[in-house]
This record gives C-alpha cells, sequence and structure tokens, in this order.
C-alpha cells in the first residue's frame, strides 16, 4: 500500500532526473549565497547593529567597499553563488529552485548568532521557522506541477514592462522617502528587482537553448544588468541598514515570491496546476511573508535600539 501511493507521487511529479538535478544546484548556491552575504556585511561600515533610518553609501563609500577584503570576498562568493542559480535555473522551472534560497537564512542565521556573539530568542527562531516552512510547501508543491514552456516575444516584452514599472515606482519612493527609509524598505527593493533578475535570466537562458538569441535577448540582457546593478545597491542600504540574517530573510522570500509571480502570471511556469494547488501557493506565501515581517519585529540586533528611549538634548 505504501509503496504504491509512492509510485502515484512520483508518477504525478513533472520534473525529469535532469531537471531535479537543479534542485542540489540552487541548495549550494544557497549556501554560498549565505556565506558571501555574511562577508559583505562585515564589509559595510554604518551597520552597528540596529535599525538606521536614512542609511546611505555615496560614491566614495562604494568605492571604499573596493578596499576591503571581506566585502571583496563577499562579492565573489555571491557570484558564484549566481553562477550556480544560473545553473538551477538553465535545469530546473523557475518557480522549482528559486525558492530554495531559503537554505541560506538557516545558515546566515548561525553563521551571524555566532558571529555577533547574541542568541536567537523564540520569537525569532520561530520567525525563520515562518519563512521555511512556507518556502518547503511552495517549492514541494511546484515541484508537482511546475512545466517549462518556450518564452514568446510578447512574454518577453511583458515582463521587461513590468521591469521599468517597478524601477520607476521604487526610484519615486525612494526620492522621497530616503531619508527615512528603514532596512525593510531596502530589503523588499532588492528582493523585487532580484526576483527580475532571476527571471530575465531564464529568459535569456531558455531563447539561448531555443536558439533564439536575436535583438530582443540582448535587450533582455541589459535589463537584466541594470535590474542587478540597481539591487546590489538596494542590498548594500540594507545592510547599512540591519542584520544579515535579515536581508538574507527578505531576498530570500521578496526575490522568489517576485519571480514565481511572473513565472506563474506571465510564463505559464503554472499552466498545469489545478486550482486548489494555487491557493497552496498563496497560503504558503503569505506564510512566508508573515516570517519576515515577524523577523524585521523581533530579530535581537534591531529591537534593542527600536525599544530604547530617544536621548534628550
Amino acid at each position: 500500500m505504501l509503496f504504491t501511493a509512492l509510485d502515484d507521487i512520483a508518477a504525478e511529479i513533472s520534473l525529469t532526473p535532469m531537471q531535479a538535478l537543479g534542485i542540489p544546484v540552487a541548495i549550494v548556491g544557497a549556501v554560498f549565497l549565505s556565506v558571501g552575504t555574511q562577508f559583505q556585511h562585515r564589509g559595510v561600515d554604518q551597520f552597528e547593529g540596529g535599525d538606521q533610518r536614512g542609511a546611505h553609501l555615496g560614491g566614495s563609500a562604494v568605492l571604499g567597499l573596493l578596499r576591503k577584503p571581506a566585502w571583496v570576498l563577499g562579492t565573489l562568493l555571491l557570484g558564484l553563488a549566481v553562477v550556480l542559480q544560473i545553473g538551477a535555473l538553465a535545469l530546473a522551472p523557475l518557480i522549482v529552485v528559486q525558492p530554495l534560497g531559503a537554505v541560506a537564512l538557516v545558515v546566515t542565521a548561525i553563521l551571524n548568532a555566532r558571529l555577533a556573539r547574541i542568541k536567537l530568542d523564540h520569537r525569532t527562531i520561530r520567525a525563520i521557522g515562518l519563512c521555511l516552512v512556507g518556502i518547503g510547501i511552495f517549492v514541494g508543491v511546484a515541484a508537482i506541477f511546475a512545466v517549462e514552456r518556450p518564452i514568446s516575444d510578447r512574454q518577453l516584452l511583458t515582463v521587461l514592462a513590468l521591469l521599468v514599472v517597478a524601477l520607476a515606482g521604487v526610484g519615486v519612493l525612494w526620492w522621497f522617502y530616503r531619508h527615512k527609509a528603514n532596512a525593510i524598505f531596502y530589503i523588499v527593493t532588492a528582493g523585487v528587482l532580484y526576483g527580475f533578475v532571476v527571471t530575465l535570466s531564464k529568459i535569456v537562458i531558455n531563447r539561448i537553448i531555443s536558439g533564439q538569441f536575436e535583438w530582443l535577448t540582448v535587450v533582455c540582457a541589459v535589463a537584466l544588468v541594470v535590474a542587478l546593478i540597481a539591487g546590489s545597491y538596494a542590498v548594500q542600504l540594507a545592510h547599512a541598514s540591519g542584520p544579515p540574517d535579515l536581508v538574507i530573510a527578505g531576498l530570500t522570500v521578496v526575490d522568489p515570491l517576485v519571480a514565481v509571480l511572473i513565472g506563474v502570471a506571465v510564463l505559464g511556469e503554472a499552466a498545469a496546476t489545478p486550482p486548489w494547488a494555487i491557493l497552496v501557493f498563496a497560503a504558503a506565501g503569505a506564510l512566508a511573508v508573515t516570517g519576515v515581517l515577524q523577523l524585521a519585529r523581533h530579530h535581537p540586533q534591531i529591537r534593542p535600539l527600536a525599544e530604547a528611549p530617544e536621548e534628550t538634548p
């Protein structure tokens, strides 16, 4: 009976063995993402262990980061993580491998707690657990129903149009609220832009494999670089505003949710998904987002400063 049930489940899984290989590749990439983020965080001087609003990095500060070995090493490790992520995207559907970046959240939380010599309380651990459970459910359902389809010019143009809207919206919000912006603002900004980076990477890979490398693919690659640069700057500002595991929590939840939404709504990767599974997707995503918000509220490196009384002049 048990083996029959397992055979039935296996028959439902849409991934081929080669596509399934993308899952461990994505997990290894998540580990490099975690370690690289920790090193990058150490290279950003402005972070002092609290929720600093209005953090900024000018041109001289950005150039100064290039002289910091920890930041350079972190950037190299993040580059390796990107290579592994692209490899995973080349093997498997976007909505399967992208959420696996949540593994980086656990690794980063442990590393940061050891390096900062802090103890994660039960509320922080519960928030991390919510993120992981939400993402785990999402990936489990996606592995059963996700399918890959050729990407048309119309779909590509739709993604590019959405990116333009996202960049314009983020730019306007930052201009008016840059002096009050905190870690959550920069994390969400980076997560949204990185979601487009992942999606555009998948599109470029898909079109190259299918022999559609032409001017529209080049435009897509240029847009990818623009989103990557803007997202990377937002990540540095997030590091200047909050602890690394909060940064990772936001990126490993917001980034895949944006990428998955595009994959589902535009690229048609969930075309064979039944309505009940869509509801599970939504519930799992909401659970993961709740975890990020709880982590932002209860993290021990943010809460002491946020609750401290204001000094009187």
